[in-house]
C-alpha cells in the first residue's frame, strides 16, 4: 500500500521543517515545497520518505505542475499545508506598494493555487485537509503591518470561503493563527533577552497541525489559535 501524501509549502528551518518531520513520523510521504534549492535537499535526505520540489507558490503553473508530478509519483495529496509566507513591515506611507502585492501573491494567491490543485482529488475521495498557517495580522491592521496584514486577512477570508464550500464535500479546511514569535535562529538573535517560554516551539506547532488534520469530522475546527502561555493578547 502507498503512503498518504502531505504537501507542505514554505519549508524552511522552523515550522515547515517541523511539519515535515511530524508527518513523516506519522507515516506520510512528505512533499517539500520551497523556492530555494538550498533548504530542502538536506531535509529530504533526513526523512525516510520525502520528495523535494522547487516551487514558487506565486506562479500558478509551477504549483499545478508540482502537484501533478507529486500525484503521478506518489499519489494525490491527502493533506496540503500552506506555510509559505511573505511579509513586509512599515506604515502605509512607508511600504512599497509592490511589496504588498508580492505578499498578497505569496499568502493569498499561493493558497488559492495550492487549493485549486489539490481539491478536485480530495472532493472525489470525500476526504482530505487543507490548512493555512497565519498570525494575528489576519485579524487586525497594526500600523506597521500595512504591507503584510491585508494579505494575511485576505488569506484567512479565502480559507473561510473554501471551508464553507469544501466542508460539506468531506474536505476539512482550517486557518491556524499563531500569536507568537517562533523559535528559529533569527528570532532568537533578535530577542536575545527573552526567556525560553517567550517562544513558540516549531515542534509543538507541528503537533497541533497534525491534530487539526486528523480531527474527527463530527468536530472540525476552522479558526484555531496558538500562543505561548505568557503571550499578552
Amino acid at each position: 500500500m502507498t503512503k498518504p501524501v502531505c504537501v507542505i509549502t514554505g519549508v524552511g528551518p522552523g515550522t515547515g521543517s517541523a511539519l515535515a518531520r511530524r508527518f513523516s513520523r506519522g507515516d506520510y510521504h512528505v512533499a517539500l515545497l520551497a523556492r530555494s534549492e538550498k533548504r530542502i535537499p538536506k531535509l529530504q535526505a533526513e526523512l525516510p520518505d520525502a520528495s523535494a520540489h522547487i516551487c514558487d507558490v506565486t506562479q500558478e503553473d509551477q504549483v499545478s505542475e508540482t502537484v501533478a508530478k507529486i500525484t503521478r509519483d506518489h499519489g494525490a495529496p491527502a493533506i496540503a499545508i500552506h506555510n509559505a509566507v511573505g511579509g513586509t513591515f512599515g506604515n502605509f506611507l512607508e511600504v512599497d506598494p509592490a511589496a504588498l502585492e508580492t505578499n498578497f501573491r505569496v499568502n493569498t494567491m499561493g493558497l488559492l493555487y495550492l487549493a485549486r490543485a489539490v481539491a478536485p482529488a480530495m472532493i472525489k475521495a470525500q476526504s482530505g485537509a487543507i490548512i493555512a498557517t497565519g498570525n494575528t495580522s489576519a485579524y487586525r491592521g497594526v500600523e506597521s503591518y500595512a504591507g503584510f496584514a491585508p494579505s494575511k486577512a485576505a488569506e484567512r477570508i479565502l480559507a473561510e470561503s473554501m471551508a464553507r464550500h469544501l466542508g460539506p464535500k468531506g474536505v476539512h479546511v482550517a486557518f491556524l493563527m499563531i500569536d507568537a514569535v517562533i523559535n528559529v535562529p533569527w528570532a532568537r538573535k533578535m530577542f536575545q533577552d527573552k526567556p525560553e517560554e517567550f517562544f513558540a516551539q516549531p515542534t509543538t506547532i507541528a503537533d497541533e497541525i497534525w491534530h487539526i488534520c486528523h480531527q474527527p469530522r463530527s468536530a472540525w475546527s476552522f479558526n484555531y489559535e496558538l500562543r505561548p502561555y505568557g503571550e499578552k493578547w
